[in-house]
């Protein structure tokens, strides 16, 4: 499939996304075309740099003019890459099972309106949750509601601040979006007819070009890398 991202940031998310449909130097699913809300948005020149071609939303409520730069750059598949504004209705209906989102979190827990970011990170601390993680689901009308596409969970470890869980957290984002992106762009997961998800992906845990044996960690907790800590399961 032809895929289009929409960010509003730094796009790390994005980066990640352009780095591993670049490694995989396939024609079939490739990136052509990012979006922002934000002009300034560092997610549009991570793209440009690589050749993508960019646009701006001015207008987040507008569906009928995001569906004609979406039709112009012909995109297929549409994903959201840290993009906080609701997608309009009109969008949700005509990219209906090709419209996907990652939350930093492990919904339906510290999502919807308003929860994003550093905001979600500090709602898992101050519910004093052992266990945050990533989410990967289709997006319908409503913030952090569609059907969910896979999930990996990330612990929440002593002493941490809403900014050392975030980094911990996106370092799972981007080695699982990138996949489950893939999976839907082939085919290989699809949302059926009664709104549930099907199909698999490949687990993370044994996927040949990520390392998951210091995903989860980082340098001051050593004793965590045992492969039991390390290699939470893989949720559909």
């Amino acid at each position: 499939m032809r895929i289009g991202v929409l960010a509003s940031g730094g796009g790390s998310n994005v980066q990640a996304l352009i780095d591993h449909f670049t490694r995989l130097g396939s024609t079939n699913s490739r990136i052509v075309w990012v979006g922002s809300n934000d002009s300034a948005a560092a997610a549009l020149a991570r793209a440009a740099t690589a050749g993508i071609a960019t646009g701006v939303i001015d207008d987040p409520a507008d569906g009928a003019t995001q569906l004609a730069q979406f039709r112009d750059a012909g995109v297929e598949l549409l994903v959201l890459a840290g993009y906080l504004k609701l997608i309009p209705a009109d969008v949700v209906r005509t990219y209906h099972g090709r419209l996907l989102n990652v939350h930093p979190s492990l919904l339906p827990s510290f999502g919807g309106a308003g929860m994003f970011g550093a905001h979600v990170h500090a709602a898992v601390l101050s519910a004093g949750a052992t266990v945050s993680g990533v989410t990967v689901h289709f997006v319908d009308e409503a913030f952090d509601r569609g059907a969910i596409v896979a999930q990996w969970p990330v612990p929440v470890l002593p002493g941490d601040t809403s900014r050392s869980l975030a980094a911990r957290v996106l370092r799972i984002e981007h080695r699982l979006y990138p996949l489950c992106v893939a999976a839907v762009a082939t085919g290989t997961i699809v949302l059926g007819a009664d709104g549930r998800t099907r199909g698999a992906v490949d687990s993370p845990a044994t996927h040949p070009s990520l390392d998951w044996r210091f995903a989860l960690v980082d340098d001051t907790h050593p004793t965590l890398s045992t492969p039991d800590a390390t290699r939470p399961a893989f949720c559909l």
